[in-house]
């Protein structure tokens, strides 16, 4: 099965949102077949078969989560991202 360790070795590659898609395909084959990123602190729980997971703790300080979803404003701010017009912290404020 797959490491933290590992999955923080391709993660390290990703420089900006237009790089996610890459990082997918080295984590999915390393195992990985879903994981759930915790947008409040960043927190990241990584599944594999046979019921296997792994959890990465806090990236960032708790941010407040809004109580509506705005799906227009969020596809718009994915968008940015994917075109590596926004890091990782931006895109996770303007999701927030």
């Amino acid at each position: 099965m797959f490491t933290i360790e590992e999955i923080k070795t391709a993660h390290s590659k990703v420089k900006s949102g237009a790089e996610f898609p890459s990082y997918i395909q080295e984590i999915k084959a390393l195992g990985v077949t879903f994981y759930e990123v915790f947008v409040a602190d960043g927190r990241t729980d990584y599944y594999g078969a046979n019921e296997y997971k792994t959890s990465a703790p806090p990236k960032y300080d708790v941010v407040e989560v809004a109580d509506n979803y705005n799906a227009e404003g969020f596809k718009a701010d994915l968008k940015a991202h994917q075109q590596g017009k926004t890091n990782y912290l931006t895109f996770i404020a303007d999701c927030a």
